[in-house]
């Protein structure tokens, strides 16, 4: 093999010779920057393109931490998310989907900050954070998107509805084509979806062990609602069978701090991160 490329590098070199040998001075000087110093100057300085690193795969003794924008909104607002982490078990939680439900976005955000400070803890599972799914209803205190769409009801369930407050087809606006694409890059073990203001915690698919786990540590009872048309737990529980907590806190809860909301509902988030594993708390 190496004698193969030394050929391939002679061949080269005398292709470049009969170049140079039909170019007056200034453009062999033109030619070399161009084509051979300028490239590898960049490569050398770090400016040159880089490896593709698939940030799935890791060492099971790695703790990545991370955080990037995954899409951007209707009115073209950053959709973030977090990655801590780097086990085989994956929890993917989701917040604010619904504008009018801040606390959902302030507990989320609390458990990724709590979460990066303490990633060791999270040996043999990692946590994908979307805190706010739903930016623009987030900043204008409304339900739906900027479009109007209610996004919990924007998925391609078979029980969806095509009319213009849920879409008029799946996967119709940024924000849930967002959550689509990373549930692709991180397939899920479980979703953990924060909502506001029915004071329970419900399921889709086979996740009602887990919600009985998260229940022993707040005072939210399990309550199955039902799969609503259209809904991530219709679309990601019932069909794709992946385990789905809507986990609704109350009317309200955005007047406490941060800090008072984690000493309410933390254990149980973990709790639903860890089942069937006792939670550690970061």
């Amino acid at each position: 093999p190496h004698r193969r490329d030394s050929e391939k590098i002679k061949k080269l070199r005398k292709v470049i010779d009969k170049v140079a040998a039909i170019m007056n001075s200034d453009s062999r000087i033109f030619f070399l920057l161009t084509f051979f110093v300028v490239p590898i100057a960049l490569v050398i300085g770090g400016c040159g393109p880089s490896p593709r690193i698939d940030t799935r795969v890791c060492p099971p003794e790695t703790q990545i931490t991370s955080r990037a924008v995954l899409a951007h909104s209707v009115e073209g607002r950053q959709i973030e998310y977090m990655r801590i982490g780097c086990g085989e078990k994956t929890t993917l939680v989701i917040g604010g989907i619904h504008g009018n439900e801040p606390a959902s976005e302030i507990i989320a955000w609390e458990l990724a900050d709590r979460l990066k400070q303490n990633p060791n803890i999270l040996k043999g599972h990692s946590v994908i954070i979307v805190p706010a799914s739903n930016p623009d209803g987030l900043a204008a205190g409304t339900r739906e998107n900027a479009r109007g769409v209610d996004l919990n009801r924007n998925f391609p369930a078979e029980n969806r509805e095509n009319i213009p407050l849920y879409g008029m087809e799946g996967f119709s606006e940024p924000e849930s084509r967002a959550l689509q694409e990373l549930k692709e890059i991180y397939p899920p073990s479980r979703i953990i979806s924060i909502h506001q203001p029915l004071e329970c915690i419900d399921y889709d698919g086979p996740g009602r062990e887990i919600a009985e786990a998260m229940a022993k540590y707040c005072d939210l009872p399990v309550k199955k609602l039902g799969a609503r048309p259209g809904s991530y737990g219709s679309y990601a529980g019932i069909e794709l069978g992946i385990p789905i907590i809507t986990y609704e806190m109350r009317r309200y809860d955005e007047q406490y701090s941060p800090e008072e909301l984690w000493d309410m509902y933390g254990k149980s988030l973990m709790a639903g991160i860890y089942y069937p594993e006792p939670p550690v708390l970061p």
